[in-house]
């Protein structure tokens, strides 16, 4: 049985995530910040709960030390939690802006991976996946052809670019686990108020494709469904 634990799983792509593991075999736990939305979401799946604010050191011990006691380990940790931010144009967004954006986006990342690693070490085939976007593409974003080159989120979208490299670099330290960066293209969502062109479904499918892979499969890498990203 492989587990696995999904962060901001309560709706959206983490959701259908979770569904579609679910049906594949996975014993997963929804984490998510809200407790009543969490549990709710758990009860409909058929899956395992687990409070956790990745903005929060003491959340995210609580929550290591819970699925510890409860499982003993995880297969799969997908670091799906995130935010858009403060979503003002690029001259207006201050340094206390960017903080906020990157305690969730890049930093929340990186306590909820360092917490887990001694349960994902524990693993015979550990796999994380990170849920970046096709805007932490520096290709995309300064292609005038592409939808990317649009957007301009000057925190949301460097700290996408961000979650990239800390993904290769965990790669490289951690050549036993295999750490991926995907891309769920432009998904409808809260994040965007659901005016994404690709359904949840759609989303969901390079999330579920990285989170299933195998030892051999790859590592360190940044795909979108039709393959590596150019970033």
């Amino acid at each position: 049985m492989t587990t696995t634990l999904i962060t901001g799983a309560n709706k959206g792509l983490g959701f259908e995530t979770a569904r579609r593991l679910i049906s594949a075999g996975h014993t997963v736990y929804i984490g998510a910040r809200d407790a009543r939305r969490g549990q709710e979401a758990a009860a409909e799946l058929g899956a395992r709960f687990v409070q956790i604010d990745v903005t929060d050191e003491d959340s995210v011990k609580a929550a290591t030390e819970f699925v510890r006691d409860d499982a003993g380990h995880i297969d799969v940790l997908v670091n799906n939690a995130g935010i858009v931010g403060a979503h003002k144009p690029v001259g207006e967004v201050t340094g206390s802006d960017m903080q906020t954006t990157y305690d969730t986006n890049v930093f929340g990342v990186v306590r909820v991976t360092h917490a887990f690693l001694p349960l994902l070490e524990a693993s015979r085939t550990p796999v994380v996946v990170n849920v970046s976007s096709g805007l932490a593409s520096l290709a995309a974003t300064a292609d005038p052809s592409r939808i990317e080159f649009h957007v301009a989120l000057l925190d949301y979208n460097s700290s996408k670019t961000a979650l990239v490299m800390i993904t290769s670099q965990y790669a490289k330290a951690y050549p036993a686990i295999r750490f991926n960066a995907v891309d769920p293209g432009y998904t409808a969502t809260d994040l965007n108020g659901h005016q994404g062109t690709n359904s949840v479904e759609d989303g969901a499918d390079i999330i579920v494709r990285m989170a299933s892979i195998g030892a051999d499969g790859p590592t360190g890498g940044f795909f979108d469904n039709s393959g590596p990203v150019d970033w």
